[in-house]
């Protein structure tokens, strides 16, 4: 039931949001032990940066909140030397709390604006 609540809601976001060249979408996807970030140009159908936390270096045990805040600001300095300031934030139909919030902040935290 609740994958399909998603899904609904997945569908309703992707309708507003489209990433460009200039500004594009910062995508995310929770897994239920991972989660993973990437920006996307939909106008040539292209990832140009990506981010998880199998990136990071090897840390000690986090709780996974921690380790989302971390994949934000892991994101945003890769977009930051790529070039980009602005992005659309995309939560890919997960409700904004938890560790999409938190990565959101690290994101926001390195200077990405949405």
């Amino acid at each position: 039931m609740e994958r399909q609540a998603r899904e609904k809601r997945k569908l309703s976001v992707r309708k507003k949001v489209v990433g460009t060249k200039t500004q594009p979408r910062l995508n995310v996807f929770r897994s239920n032990k991972h989660i993973y970030a990437a920006l996307v140009n939909d106008e040539a159908g292209e990832v140009l940066v990506s981010a998880s936390e199998k990136d990071l270096k090897k840390t000690t045990k986090m709780a996974k909140i921690d380790k989302a805040f971390l994949v934000g600001r892991l994101i945003g300095e890769k977009a930051t030397k790529k070039g980009f300031k602005k992005v659309v934030f995309d939560r890919a139909g997960y409700l904004y709390h938890g560790r999409i919030k938190k990565l959101a902040d690290g994101a926001r935290e390195t200077g990405l604006e949405f």
